[in-house]
């Protein structure tokens, strides 16, 4: 069965987005201050990272098999223009399909009948790669329906003082993880993974 992970770009005080849903002029300075090309599945986004925060990336892209994002990600990002950067498949846990989409499609599946069910659809997608979760009110529901495996963070040197939590509105902690199993030292980021405990 596909390993379930969230990972998020988090300022030091816990935020992946300032309130207004902004603050990435801040979080996200790691994907343009160093001289490794990464280009991604848009032509007009590509990363310049460090060395370390290159391999970082290409491993997570290469272990990745779906996603699954909220609909308010994707109202912002208007659907990535059709196609996730990561050119992997989005499941789109909604409580409608948008207008102008298909329920399902190459690119996105819209599932309209809860968590459990967009996770079980991911992992159909995924194949043996990871479902990878995106942070805030998803990360919570699949943490608190028992199905998360490990969260990533990409912890950057900031404090945004107010905003939106990793983990928004956790109704199960304390929640305890096991690591960080993996970290990496980039140019104004760190990255970290940790494992979900499982109580006993």
């Amino acid at each position: 069965m596909s390993k379930v992970t969230t990972g998020a770009t988090m300022s030091l005080d816990g935020y992946v987005a300032d309130p207004s849903h902004g603050g990435f002029e801040h979080l996200f300075q790691w994907y343009g201050n160093g001289d490794v090309e990464v280009p991604t599945a848009n032509p007009e986004m590509t990363f310049r990272t460090s060395a370390a925060s290159a391999a970082h990336i290409r491993a997570l892209v290469e272990r990745t098999g779906a996603l699954v994002v909220g609909r308010t990600l994707f109202d912002l990002t208007n659907g990535w223009g059709g196609r996730h950067p990561m050119d992997k498949p989005v499941v789109v846990v909604t409580h409608r399909v948008p207008d102008g989409w298909e329920p399902e499609g190459e690119s996105f599946v819209f599932v309209t009948d809860g968590i459990e069910a967009a996770i079980a659809r991911a992992r159909s997608l995924a194949g043996d790669k990871e479902v990878g979760v995106n942070a805030g009110t998803i990360a919570r529901q699949v943490l608190e329906a028992g199905l998360l495996d490990e969260v990533h963070v990409d912890l950057v040197p900031v404090l945004l003082g107010d905003g939106i939590p990793f983990f928004s509105g956790l109704g199960i902690a304390p929640v305890e993880f096991d690591g960080p199993f993996r970290v990496v030292e980039g140019t104004g980021v760190t990255h970290l993974a940790y494992r979900v405990r499982r109580p006993a």
